[in-house]
């Protein structure tokens, strides 16, 4: 932190000398090609989603092979088949139980990984979606080894019996139909295109498929139920506290007794856009690189949806304190005491661009808003969930290397004045932070006007800062005029590989490389940082900001 950036040369290379292989092949290597985060998308409203990585597909496959081993390292020298298949309904069973416990985990919100291994929410969801179908992948085998041995028993009529008039089977019917509905509902292409209805829809079917599975457990002939019956009480208690947590947060951030509850004042901006800005009625700790679910009033409130945390400001009082140890449990004078600054309410900003659904709604409430009252923006009641994420801290890499697209700005914006106001304190090793932003117009740039003029104020901004500003459809080619060498203006699309090699080639300590925006622009960020693994041979870590469904 205290030492010039050229002087950071150990930092710079010190490294395996196989660690950028890895990185290559391995670790930010997409499942093959380029294609990643782009979506595949068979026609307008068609989305099959994206493709895992090389390493979530290693892990992936790594898991599934377990499962089939465990599965299937069965007694098949059995010439009971009957006998066999309880052997294998039993197995199936209780596999499908035990996907279930990291299944809940990884879906929640507050999952304890993402902070322990700095591993995102993004991949956690991945890995859920999976879990998922392997779990249901076993509750059907569960489910026919038994119906085999029934029908050949007593045949369809003792399977119809058995489901409508024996609680045991009954509620093990009901629990398969209600994952077999979520595999049905979880197909890409039904996701994408009402993911709203299959997100509510999806948390009511596991709620029912987790009671049906403890009516099971407890139902069972056997002393004391089924021995997974503890397993299911687990989950329970893991999916309770995760919604627990929730409205902890929610009550915390949003409500004092001192200073009521959350409002949101909401600017409709160039390009169907919102800039939202959220007034809470307390501090809170909110770090570089985080996000918050956001619900409005009168907007869907039913819905809450994550976005990036682009701005935070803190509210503070004077608090006095003493300053000699005998003004303490004294009526000290004023005078005698020392008078500091303590945050009491924060206020965070958010930019939301209009899509569909949720945002659309929004976005036209605050036209219609702005158009009757005659003002810039509209204030409403709103809910902060948050915040969350924000483990990827860039204050130990000399140089900072920050791509976005559009809105994705918000995530990105987030780090300039942490690590800038950081420089000039002295309290970061970054000695450069490169910004390259692509949007449509010029007009994009209202988003965030009065926190950038804030950032460019900042002391000492110069010696640390550049901004690169890409307009792929500039309306006038004056506008492109540059204000200084630090900030500088381009029409058209950067050329991504020019531009790592010419950050790699200024690099100053190690180099982190993020990337926040759609997923053309990420797979070139990514392409782009694989490429420079294999010719510089420095330390390059990537991170980026997604969040697939």
């Amino acid at each position: 932190m205290s030492i010039p950036g050229d002087r950071q040369h150990f930092w710079k290379v010190k490294q395996w000398s196989w660690m950028p292989g890895v990185k290559r092949n391995l670790i930010y290597a997409p499942l093959w090609n380029k294609r990643h985060n782009r979506e595949i998308r068979l026609s307008s409203a068609m989305n099959m989603g994206t493709l895992p990585s090389r390493l979530h597909s290693v892990l992936l496959l790594l898991y599934l092979a377990s499962n089939l081993a465990y599965m299937f390292i069965l007694n098949w020298g059995n010439e009971n088949k009957y006998s066999f298949l309880a052997e294998l309904r039993g197995r199936s069973g209780t596999l499908a139980m035990v996907n279930m416990v990291p299944l809940i985990i990884l879906a929640g919100r507050n999952n304890p990984l993402i902070g322990l291994l700095q591993v995102s929410f993004d991949t956690y969801n991945l890995l859920h979606r999976w879990m998922g179908r392997v779990v249901v992948f076993e509750v059907l085998l569960h489910l026919i080894a038994w119906a085999i041995v029934q029908v050949a028993d007593n045949g369809w009529a003792g399977v119809k019996e058995k489901t409508f008039n024996d609680r045991f089977i009954g509620s093990g019917m009901a629990g398969t139909a209600a994952m077999v509905a979520i595999l049905i509902l979880s197909l890409s292409p039904v996701r994408h295109a009402f993911y709203e209805t299959f997100l509510n829809t999806h948390i009511i079917l596991a709620f029912v498929s987790f009671a049906a599975t403890w009516v099971h457990c407890v139902t069972a002939t056997l002393p004391g139920g089924l021995p997974q019956l503890p397993w299911i009480i687990g989950i329970f208690c893991v999916w309770i506290a995760d919604r627990f947590a929730r409205m902890f947060r929610l009550a915390y951030c949003n409500w004092s007794r001192a200073r009521g509850i959350t409002t949101a004042f909401v600017e409709p901006m160039p390009g169907e856009t919102c800039r939202v800005t959220l007034s809470l009625p307390r501090y809170v700790d909110v770090q570089p690189g985080t996000h918050a679910y956001l619900r409005f009033s009168g907007i869907r409130s039913w819905e809450n949806h994550p976005f990036s945390i682009a701005w935070v400001d803190h509210t503070t009082e004077d608090e006095l304190l003493p300053i000699t140890e005998k003004d303490i449990g004294a009526a000290a004078s004023p005078s005698s005491r020392l008078s500091i600054k303590k945050p009491v309410a924060t206020s965070v900003s958010f930019v939301i661009g209009a899509h569909s659904g949720f945002t659309r709604n929004l976005y036209n409430h605050a036209v219609a808003g702005t158009a009757d009252r005659r003002k810039p923006g509209i204030t409403i009641r709103a809910a902060f969930e948050g915040p969350y994420a924000g483990h990827h801290s860039l204050d130990s890499y000399g140089t900072a290397v920050l791509f976005c697209g559009a809105t994705g700005i918000t995530h990105q914006i987030s780090y300039l004045r942490h690590l800038v106001e950081g420089y000039a304190d002295g309290t970061v090793a970054t000695r450069r932070v490169v910004l390259i932003w692509i949007v449509r117009d010029f007009e994009s740039l209202e988003w965030i006007r009065p926190w950038m003029d804030a950032i460019l104020r900042l002391p000492r901004r110069k010696e640390i800062l550049h901004i690169k500003l890409f307009v792929t459809r500039p309306k006038n080619p004056r506008e492109m005029a540059s204000a200084s060498r630090s900030v500088q203006m381009f029409p058209g699309r950067p050329n991504i590989p020019m531009l790592m090699a010419k950050e790699v080639h200024e690099q100053q300590g190690a180099m982190c490389v993020t990337v926040c925006g759609p997923g053309g622009l990420a797979d070139d960020v990514r392409h782009a940082v694989r490429n420079c693994q294999r010719e510089r041979g420095t330390v390059i870590d990537f991170v980026e900001e997604s969040f697939t469904w």
